[in-house]
């Protein structure tokens, strides 16, 4: 079976000078970081940063432009991705909200909320959260509890949303709420458009282990929106979301998220590197560019308005799997090195990705999860 198109893009034309433009915009407008503040950095937050991008049309590039978009090829943005994540440039405060919650709506919204969301999102203005996963249901979507319930012409929600990155700091919540009371499993579920600061919802911290504050624990205390605050029909939330998902799974933050330290390394092994480490360096070079091919078809795929989710999933797996393996490789290759300083680039981005990258694997669908789709997918279950 042929998953990945071994082209996925006829270029278009422009891409060297786009990449170029980017490089000198990072190099204009992004915070001077180190390579640990560059490691990991879709899910670093700088308003500022995100409202640049936004000026220089680098959010929503590939919307209409009806509703604030730039109406770019996907190539386009992949190429700005790309540049953005591998300079470790912070764009978290609107990562979500361009990569899934626009396209979400632009699928399956009413004009009414693409008029309302959209142009603000595209100027950086407006940030989004993702309320899927809750306790005891996890990647488990389908056992979701949080409850919506007919009041008149609108609907009363009650529950609880775990895991969810940038909640602190979003604007709007797209939640996934079951609406059939007796409902099981996949039935039943619809996705709903709710501001942050309404009455009944309460954003609390989850702090990582080193410090960091990118997830949250949403609560959802009866929280009122009225029905034009539902996307797409009552029920098909289960086919939304798990559109939704394959543009969450399959794109260049699934491979670079670790990339800071590989830079690092190279750097540190300089011109003539040892063999071991030319070796290590040679093997994940060889990894990571075969997830970008497979990356890139399944972004191909989804802009020709297929539904990757197989594809996505196995990006999704192959990715996590090398940006957990990529620190723990590195730091096999440097025992005993006596040449790197405890307080050196390298050092320190080891010692912060050896201690989050292990959650790389939960985001956005854990391993177990990922796997049962791809055994499905291949007819294997």
């Amino acid at each position: 079976m042929q998953t990945f198109d071994a082209h996925p893009f006829d270029p278009p034309a422009g891409v060297a000078a786009l990449r170029a433009e980017v490089r000198a915009f990072i190099a204009r407008e992004a915070p001077v970081t180190d390579a640990a503040g560059r490691a990991n950095s879709w899910a670093v937050c700088d308003a500022d940063f995100s409202r640049a991008m936004a000026r220089a049309g680098y959010v929503g590039m590939t919307w209409p432009k009806q509703y604030g978009g730039h109406e770019r090829h996907p190539l386009h943005r992949y190429v700005v991705l790309e540049e953005l994540l591998a300079a470790g440039a912070p764009v978290g405060m609107h990562w979500i909200a361009d990569r899934q919650s626009g396209p979400l709506l632009l699928r399956y919204g009413t004009e009414e909320q693409r008029q309302q969301w959209l142009p603000s999102i595209a100027a950086g203005e407006t940030y989004v959260c993702i309320g899927m996963s809750e306790p005891g249901a996890g990647s488990d979507l389908a056992s979701i509890r949080t409850q919506g319930v007919r009041d008149g012409e609108g609907w009363r929600i009650t529950g609880q949303k775990l895991w969810t990155t940038n909640a602190h700091n979003a604007h709007l919540m797209i939640a996934l709420v079951r609406t059939v009371e007796g409902s099981q499993r996949n039935e039943g579920l619809t996705q709903f458009l709710i501001p942050m600061d309404a009455p009944g919802v309460t954003v609390r911290p989850i702090i990582d282990l080193v410090g960091g504050h990118d997830f949250n624990e949403v609560f959802l205390d009866n929280v009122h929106v009225p029905d034009t605050a539902r996307v797409g029909p009552e029920g098909h939330g289960w086919t939304q979301c798990t559109a939704e998902l394959a543009l969450e799974r399959s794109g260049p933050e699934r491979y670079l998220s670790s990339y800071s330290a590989l830079t690092e390394l190279i750097r540190f092994a300089g011109p003539d590197p040892d063999p071991v480490l030319a070796g290590v360096i040679g093997r994940l070079t060889a990894e990571l560019w075969t997830l970008r091919h497979m990356s890139q078809s399944t972004a191909a795929k989804l802009a020709a308005g297929q539904d990757p989710a197989l594809e996505a999933a196995i990006v999704k797996d192959l990715g996590n799997s090398f940006e957990q393996d990529l620190p723990r490789a590195i730091q096999a290759a440097l025992d005993g090195a006596d040449d790197l300083s405890d307080a050196s680039d390298l050092a320190r981005v080891l010692a912060l990705l050896l201690q989050v990258s292990p959650s790389f694997s939960l985001r956005g669908g854990t391993r177990e999860i990922l796997r049962g789709i791809i055994a499905r997918g291949l007819g294997l279950r």
